[in-house]
């Protein structure tokens, strides 16, 4: 996964330092070595992450973060601060500053890495939704957003698994002060029991239970759709830091180690909550407001009025963001033979079923609409040539392995899909107009060149064997 990381540290050595460790991982890094130089890069450069140094003269650390995430323009990119300072009242200061974690020196490389790749994966999912909101709000069907700093966090349900009664009861008591409910389980079954039967805000999973593996279970509570999107806080001792990293890489949020101080605890606790009633807040006014006006009624895809505006931010977005854009027109190859043989309801049918087939082999934050007729867009943000092709593939197997079931004599019918795909560029400017053409004419190759085909523009015609592997991005 591709990232643009903000280096801030007025120690020349140590930004050098971070800046190799970082590119040795393929990072594209950015450095500044003040406080004010580091808000004009956030401002003019749209870092994915902010890793900050807090001793500073002039603007310290804590200052930097506290503007950043003040500003609802630059509130979304996570800051992690890096320092000397071992206190924990220090740590305190940084998260209620807004920062996303506070890492001491010497820096641990592998739970650096982890930090860097779980908060981009965070930031990619929330880009998206402002990005959405804000295309609504453009169209007069949102109002305005704000900042997951402007979220309440009093109030939350909190879940915890630990055996150790200790631990459980200092996360209870440090809890009441933001009258939370805290209901503490001893088992990963236990806890799955909960789960179905109330709506939580945050899970705390111990790594160290006795009877099971914690960090199986935060893989088990990522992999299950009803779990999928409570953040998880791991607590753990100090030298469970591979297994924290373990944690991370497998999307849980935060962490919190042993011995355990209550006023950290409350503020890593309030920036998880307030963060997810942030983007739940961003889905559900956006899903509400643009159920009607913006999606196609028939398969609950976006509109034709919807991706218009959408694209064109992106291609806006695109010449700023360093990234590139996969875009894919797709078509249901001899659609009107089978309204004109079967009628318009079977149609509807294979229409349905096509969207749902798509969306589901598609990452949560790329987009699909359906232009008219058979004909759909898809559009992938941050994707490399390699995963566009493979995505492609997968698309148009998907339609073809398998025979749709409709109200047909025969009970099913055999369906196929054409793609055209054209790869936009990291900082290359280009109109909508241009960039649908490239994916539209590639489009027309795949339907002159036999159908059920993905043709790329300047690659023309796609193998099926060379692009059958998933890429990793579209696994995590």
């Amino acid at each position: 996964m591709s990232a643009r990381v903000l280096v801030v540290d007025d120690i020349l050595p140590n930004v050098k330092l971070l800046e190799a460790k970082l590119a040795s991982e393929y990072y594209d890094v950015l450095t500044a070595t003040s406080g004010l130089e580091a808000l004009e890069k956030v401002k003019n450069e749209s870092p994915d992450i902010v890793l900050l140094d807090v001793m500073m003269p002039g603007m310290d650390g804590f200052e930097v973060c506290q503007k950043i995430k003040s500003n609802p323009a630059y509130a979304h990119i996570p800051v992690v601060m890096v320092t000397a300072l071992t206190d924990a009242t220090d740590r305190v200061r940084g998260l209620e500053a807004g920062a996303d974690d506070f890492l001491s020196k010497p820096l641990n490389d592998t739970a650096l890495m982890a930090r860097v790749r779980s908060l981009v994966r965070l930031k990619m999912t929330v880009d998206e939704w402002r990005v959405r909101e804000n295309t609504a709000s453009q169209l007069g069907v949102t109002e305005e957003n704000k900042s997951a700093m402007d979220e309440s966090y009093e109030g939350a349900n909190v879940l915890m698994v630990e055996d150790q009664s200790y631990d459980s009861d200092k996360v209870s008591q440090a809890l009441v002060k933001d009258k939370d409910t805290v209901t503490i389980v001893e088992t990963g079954s236990e806890a799955m029991q909960k789960i179905m039967a109330e709506r939580f805000d945050l899970m705390i999973v111990s790594l160290n239970l006795d009877a099971e593996d914690g960090l199986r279970l935060c893989s088990h509570l990522r992999s299950t759709e009803r779990t999928r999107s409570i953040p998880i806080l791991m607590v753990a001792a100090e030298d469970d830091m591979s297994r924290i990293a373990h944690g991370l890489e497998i999307g849980a949020h935060d962490y919190i180690l042993r011995p355990i101080d209550g006023n950290e605890l409350l503020a890593r606790v309030r920036t998880q909550v307030r963060r997810k009633r942030f983007q739940e807040r961003l889905k559900s006014s956006y899903e509400i407001s643009l159920s009607m006006a913006l999606t196609d009624s028939l398969t609950g895809l976006y509109n034709r009025r919807y991706f218009d505006v959408h694209f064109h931010k992106l291609l806006q977005k695109n010449e700023t963001s360093r990234k590139p854009l996969g875009v894919l027109m797709v078509d249901i190859d001899k659609f009107k033979a089978v309204n004109d043989t079967y009628g318009h309801g079977v149609g509807d049918e294979i229409l349905k079923e096509f969207a749902r087939r798509i969306q589901d082999k598609l990452r949560g934050f790329d987009m699909v609409a359906r232009l008219g007729g058979e004909e759909f867009v898809i559009l992938l943000p941050d994707v490399t040539e390699e995963m566009a092709h493979t995505v492609a593939e997968r698309l148009r197997s998907a339609i073809a392995d398998e025979p749709f079931k409709c109200a047909v004599p025969e009970g099913q019918l055999s369906i196929t899909t054409s793609l055209g795909g054209t790869i936009l560029q990291e900082g290359t400017q280009a109109t909508p107009e241009e960039v649908l053409k490239q994916a539209d004419d590639s489009l027309y190759e795949a339907k002159e060149g036999g159908r059920n085909a993905s043709y790329f523009h300047g690659k023309g015609r796609l193998e099926p064997d060379d692009h059958q592997s998933e890429p990793r991005m579209f696994l995590e």
